[in-house]
């Protein structure tokens, strides 16, 4: 017999899947909510003052431009998305900083943690120091060579070897010289002739006394001095031999060996005196340096021979062109060197602190986020808040840099931590979009 087929209700479906996803999405919502809430920093919400309570703060205020949202510096005049999906920021009328959620605000608790400083914005004078490093060698102006106008023979030697230290008016030598002795016959015979002459009429007597002159006028020529042609005419000899004098006061840098009986002819170079009163610095600086740089400058030297020491200098000359391989100009220093410790050939660093620019805005190096693009400084407006700016630079100094716009005098910059301090104003940003997304009902995904 055939059983009667039975029609039994399918078993009812199994709803634990769904309610696992209700119970994940509403976990997820919960953590997101304690992020947002817990998290130190807090963006302040902009005041609109104009908005009326069923009025938006966006719809007050007109909207100037989008931007991006990773990026400030690309803007657009509509509604659109980036290469990554995610909108454009609307940019207000009413300040750009407090409509776009870049202002931060930090507990002091936290800001202390983070070792947040600060530094005011003042007008100042800024100094670049430039220090390079260079070798001393002789004064060029002051070398003094010893060569005789006449011929002769050296009869006498009274410096005998180079580096012997001499005064102005030592006798270096003397010389017997047929021209010198045939010109002081010839103005002694001037001056009797003018003595016999003395009561002669004028034109004799002018004549006789123009002899007495042109003699002593050849002998000064010769570099004779005043004292000896003097003591030629007071003895009424004729004197063999002169000493030649040293002139100037120097060091002997250069002398011919085997002076002593050498017969001499005019122009040879006998002696090279170097006058170590003051000694030149040969230095080297880049081009981008030298607008900052000029004959006059008075630099400051030290040697490591004389620690504790500083030498002041003086830029004498500068040379008139750029070396193609190194970029570089080259600058003669002048260094007083009254006590003479300073020898040629040393080795020192001379350091320049010239003003790049005076009263100008400025803050510390330090407060300045460069990007490549864009410079920044983070400003704080006071109780914990902060603020970006991009400012527009202008002279770069040792410790400061001069802002030529988007800073005033009074206000107050972070010197330290602003990486992190921009870093969050990002970060809240991005994180208003994701809640603003959240709450969009039409951004959600059905399950």
């Amino acid at each position: 017999m055939t059983e009667p087929i039975r029609n039994e209700a399918p078993a009812p479906r199994r709803r634990i899947p769904a309610l696992v996803r209700n119970l994940g999405w509403i976990l997820a919502g919960a953590i997101l909510t304690l992020l947002v809430v817990a998290n130190p920093f807090r963006t302040r919400a902009p005041k609109h003052p104009a908005a009326g309570k069923g009025a938006s703060p966006a719809a007050a205020r007109k909207v100037l431009y989008y931007r991006n949202p990773m990026d400030p510096t690309i803007t657009s005049p509509v509604p659109i998305k980036d290469n990554m999906g995610m909108d454009y920021i609307p940019v207000y009328s009413g300040g750009a900083a407090a409509a776009n959620g870049a202002e931060v605000t930090i507990d002091p608790a936290t800001e202390q943690n983070m070792n947040v400083r600060t530094a005011p914005v003042s007008r100042r004078d800024l100094s670049r120091e430039i220090r390079t490093v260079g070798y001393l060698e002789y004064d060029q102006q002051k070398m003094a060579s010893v060569t005789p106008k006449y011929s002769g023979w050296v009869e006498q030697v009274f410096v005998n070897y180079e580096g012997q230290p001499v005064r102005r008016g030592q006798p270096l030598f003397s010389i017997y010289s047929p021209e010198l002795v045939q010109t002081e016959q010839e103005l002694l015979s001037a001056i009797r002739f003018a003595r016999r002459m003395k009561d002669a009429p004028d034109d004799a007597r002018t004549r006789a006394e123009s002899l007495v002159a042109a003699a002593r006028s050849r002998l000064r020529y010769w570099d004779i001095s005043a004292a000896q042609i003097a003591n030629i005419e007071k003895t009424g000899e004729v004197v063999r031999t002169l000493r030649v004098a040293s002139p100037a006061t120097g060091v002997v840098m250069k002398r011919i060996p085997g002076l002593e009986g050498m017969a001499v002819k005019p122009g040879m170079e006998l002696f090279h005196i170097a006058d170590l009163s003051t000694l030149w610095m040969s230095v080297e600086v880049f081009e981008d340096q030298l607008a900052w740089l000029r004959p006059g400058s008075h630099p400051t030297i030290t040697l490591n021979y004389f620690p504790g020491e500083t030498f002041e200098g003086t830029v004498r000359f500068v040379e008139p062109e750029v070396s193609e391989k190194t970029r570089t100009v080259g600058l003669k220093l002048e260094i007083p060197n009254r006590d003479g410790r300073l020898r040629s050939g040393m080795y020192a660093t001379a350091v320049f602190e010239p003003v790049a620019a005076r009263n100008v805005v400025a803050v510390p190096s330090l407060a300045v986020l460069r990007t490549g693009q864009r410079n920044v400084v983070i400003v704080s407006k006071g109780g914990g808040r902060f603020e970006p700016r991009d400012i527009e630079l202008g002279v770069q100094g040792d410790q400061y840099v001069e802002v030529r716009s988007g800073l005033s005098p009074g206000e107050t910059v972070v010197t330290s931590s602003q990486f992190l301090l921009d870093s969050e104003s990002n970060l809240r940003e991005a994180i208003q979009k994701l809640v603003a997304g959240k709450k969009n009902p039409g951004s959600g995904h059905a399950q």
